[in-house]
This record gives C-alpha cells, sequence and structure tokens, in this order.
C-alpha cells in the first residue's frame, strides 16, 4: 500500500497565471522566474498546503526541477517536492506529452489525481482506462467565474473527497478537496520513456 495518494500539479495556467484583463488581477502577485515575469496564484499556496497531509505533492510541468527553484518559498510551500522529468516528444503516437512520465512515476494503480490547463481527449480516456483511482481537473482562466473548473460527472460524481482518496491509498483523510475533481478507474494503458527525478517516498 502507498503512504498517500500522488497530487500531480502543473504549473503555467494553474500556479504561473496568464490570460486575465489587466483590470481584472485575480489574486498573486508577479515573481521573476529566469528573468521573465510570471504571476503567481495567491491562492494556490495555501490550497496545496491544505492537500499536503493528505496527498503527495508532485511537480508534473515543463518547469521540471525549476519548479523548486522558484516556488516552494513564493508559495510558503515546504520543499524541494519531487518533480516529473519529460523527454517532451509524444511517444507511441499519444499527443499528451505527460502521460508517459506520469505512468511511470504512478504505474498503473497507485492513486492520484492531476490538477493541469491542457487536459485533452487523450489524457481524459487514459484517466478512465486507468486501474487505480484518478481523479483530474482542469481550472477555468482567471478570467472565468471564480472557482469554476472543468470537470467529469461520471456515475454521478463530480468531487474526490479527501477521505475518498486517503481510503484509495490505504490511509485516513478528511474533508474536501479544494480544487474539484474526477474520479475514474479502469484498466491502464502502458507508458514509457520518462523518469522521475527525485524518488518518492
Amino acid at each position: 500500500m502507498w503512504p498517500k495518494p500522488l497530487l500531480l500539479v502543473d504549473v503555467d495556467g494553474v500556479i504561473s497565471l496568464y490570460g486575465f484583463p489587466p483590470d481584472q488581477r485575480p489574486n498573486g502577485r508577479f515573481a521573476l522566474v529566469d528573468g521573465i515575469g510570471h504571476f503567481l496564484s495567491g491562492t494556490a499556496g495555501p490550497h496545496l498546503l491544505d492537500l499536503a497531509p493528505v496527498f503527495e505533492l508532485v511537480w508534473c510541468s515543463g518547469w521540471e526541477e525549476r519548479a523548486n527553484d522558484y516556488l516552494p518559498r513564493h508559495l510558503g510551500l515546504p520543499g524541494p517536492l519531487p518533480y516529473l522529468s519529460f523527454d517532451h516528444k509524444p511517444a507511441g503516437g499519444r499527443p499528451h506529452w505527460k502521460l508517459s512520465a506520469i505512468d511511470a512515476c504512478a504505474g498503473p494503480e497507485r492513486p492520484l489525481a492531476w490538477i493541469d490547463d491542457a487536459h485533452d481527449a487523450e489524457s481524459r480516456g487514459w484517466a478512465h482506462e486507468r486501474a487505480g483511482p484518478t481523479c483530474w481537473s482542469t481550472p477555468s482562466p482567471p478570467s472565468a467565474s471564480p472557482g469554476s473548473t472543468s470537470r467529469g460527472s461520471r456515475n454521478g460524481r463530480s468531487r474526490c473527497t479527501h477521505a475518498e482518496a486517503a481510503r484509495a491509498a490505504g490511509s485516513s483523510g478528511e474533508g474536501s478537496v479544494t480544487f474539484r475533481l474526477r474520479r475514474t478507474g479502469r484498466r491502464p494503458r502502458e507508458g514509457n520513456g520518462a523518469r522521475m527525478q527525485q524518488r518518492l517516498r
């Protein structure tokens, strides 16, 4: 049994926000990352801290190890966090370039939740087919109504609670996940070609 389910966290479009009108700036502040200005969410850090007792946080972003260079101190997170490394080339005709790395990290059965602004038909189909409990969430752009997300309603479910995810991982937990997530679970697809840079405990 795994001690916790994984929470895979994208950065661009989830923590580093963009696309909002200048006069409707969301909660957050600008920070320089490798000399480039990024607008970092002011609510992502507290949300992730709230989820950390129940989930193992893992960066799932093209930032890879650079996420640890900047984000923990800006968001108030303990760090460094484990992160995925990507081949940056779709393998086996799979259009979503993160799936092979996630498969290599989590295997077919470890429970996980994945927050990303670029879920597509491939990643949603992959989530449906995984053997382990799987939640996914696509946050809406900052200009959309507060708290809105793209989520599924399979079997009438639109939320995944701390307790549900923890039970799936063989541990205990209470409360609701701050992000609305989708819970699925079927047979897995095989993944290859990606690795994890920091071994998960």
